[in-house]
């Protein structure tokens, strides 16, 4: 399980050091790939081939909806390998797409790691993060 928050950085090279605690998770070989929010997602290999296949190979391409959504995902993800100082490349398409200069967050997301930029993870903590309350609310909606 995926779970955490860390500070880190990107060097001259672009890479990102994986937190240790999420190396074994991954193993040698991860996805990376946009997120729904501007930050981009690493999916260990089994986790995307099991969204690949039980979500987006299902999707209809008769469906022009599904067809864009499966394109958003797919257009985007790079198979990338972790080197033996438990380090991978950001390749500059995505950096860009999540505002990825220097500065990162890498945040355990169960299943997935989601790297934000750190400006904008500040920004979603005090934009966009629910109150304990809406949490709750949530909880009682999702049947928690």
């Amino acid at each position: 399980m995926l779970v955490g928050k860390y500070q880190n950085s990107i060097d001259a090279k672009s890479r990102m050091i994986i937190p240790a605690k999420f190396r074994d998770e991954l193993g040698g070989k991860c996805v990376v790939s946009k997120a729904l929010d501007k930050c981009l997602e690493i999916h260990p290999t089994w986790e995307w081939e099991e969204f690949v296949n039980g979500k987006l190979r299902t999707l209809s391409s008769f469906d022009p909806k599904a067809r864009q959504l499966s394109r958003y995902f797919s257009s985007s993800a790079v198979e990338c390998e972790i080197d033996k100082q438990g380090r991978l490349t950001l390749p500059q398409e995505l950096r860009e797409y999540a505002g990825i200069e220097k500065e990162l967050v890498t945040v355990g997301a169960l299943q997935k790691i989601e790297v934000w930029s750190k400006a904008m993870w500040e920004k979603y903590e005090s934009e966009e993060e629910m109150s304990a309350s809406e949490i709750a609310a949530c909880m009682v909606d999702y049947g928690f």
